[in-house]
């Protein structure tokens, strides 16, 4: 099972959606769509399922041309970041809905809802309705559902944004496991880039209705092809400036200097912007290599055992994010040190060169 999109686009009211995509989505690991919200994953989901029509181009399924064919006959589950269930049915039937409306059989039916519900852990509230539910208990629904359809394409809308931490956790764990594994091609959008990477597989990410990179989750992160990528791939936001260099030096526009190695060092002559993740600009030197930095502090966070901190560097924001508890204050002249081995070096035109 496979879903093709060969040059899909979808438009609303003359406005463009989604522009012309071509993708391949392959079964047996999490097809991630990463994107800042507005990017367009959710209008490419509803493309996919049936739920929008095309404006042009194909999507086929396992080889066939489904372009025309309304989301039932698809054959595809559909879960979205608000619990969609049937307020009226016990969470038993709420998980058979899907089946019975294909006709099958009582006796499998009941083995398919008792085998979902004992996975997403439901089988004592097969009998209570959806208000009677936790908000978690309710998305365990919405998931069983979908298990228990045994789809060809599991659709996955920001399914754990309104969960708590905890629960967060736990189904982050457990859903490439419940579906990855079954032969389904499994689609998860998100807007979060440590979710992406938790959950592996693939990724393509999204921009203004494009999916500007698709491949493997790690490659991508590790190697992102354009500085809209490297954007769309970092939280806190990546670091970016310009830099010009000169032989195998490159120069800040505030006049920190350091000198270039590798591939970066033999790039001609010119401008470039240099992008670098808050993680490698440190309050603390690691290595002698390591450029000092200084900036005033703007604002700080303190978010679990890690410590971040703007900072502003002539025209430019910056981020620091470390481990630990770090002493900032608003306002004072701070020294920070990068890694420049870490640095993403771009060209003029966003490409990366380095």
């Amino acid at each position: 099972m496979t879903i093709e999109l060969k040059e899909a686009s979808k438009t609303v009211r003359g406005i463009s959606h989604i522009k012309p995509t071509s993708l391949v989505l392959e079964p047996g690991h999490f097809n991630v769509l990463l994107g800042q919200t507005g990017a367009g994953k959710t209008s490419l989901i509803k493309l996919m399922a049936g739920l929008d029509p095309l404006a042009s181009g194909q999507i086929f399924m396992d080889g066939q041309d489904v372009s025309k064919l309304n989301t039932q006959k698809r054959n595809i589950s559909l879960v979205h970041q608000f619990f969609v269930n049937y307020p009226h049915m016990t969470v038993f039937d709420n998980i058979a809905s899907p089946l019975r409306v294909a006709g099958m059989a009582k006796s499998e039916i009941d083995d398919r809802v008792q085998e979902a519900a004992d996975i997403l852990q439901l089988g004592p509230m097969l009998k209570r309705r959806p208000q009677e539910l936790s908000g978690g208990q309710q998305q365990r629904t919405a998931l069983a559902r979908a298990i228990a359809k045994e789809s060809r394409a599991v659709f996955l809308d920001e399914p754990l944004a309104n969960l708590d931490y905890k629960l967060r956790e736990e189904l982050r764990e457990q859903l490439p496991e419940l579906f990855a594994v079954r032969g389904a091609v499994v689609v998860y959008a998100t807007s979060e880039p440590e979710e992406a990477l938790l959950l592996g597989g693939y990724t393509g990410l999204m921009d203004d209705g494009v999916v500007t990179q698709f491949g493997k989750t790690a490659e991508i992160y590790r190697k992102p092809a354009t500085l809209t990528a490297a954007r769309v791939f970092s939280d806190p936001p990546i670091n970016a400036a310009t830099i010009n260099k000169t032989g195998t030096e490159a120069q800040l526009s505030t006049g920190v200097r350091w000198t270039m190695q590798g591939e970066a060092a033999a790039l001609p002559d010119g401008d470039y912007t240099m992008a670098i993740r808050p993680h490698h600009v440190l309050p603390t030197q690691g290595s002698a290599e390591d450029i000092a930095l200084n900036g005033i502090v703007q604002v700080t966070e303190l978010s679990g055992s890690e410590s971040s901190a703007h900072f502003q560097m002539g025209d430019d924001g910056w981020v620091s994010l470390s481990h630990g508890v770090h002493p900032y204050t608003v306002g004072e002249d701070h020294q920070f040190f990068m890694d420049v081995s870490r640095a993403f070096y771009f060209a003029p035109d966003g490409r990366l060169v380095a």
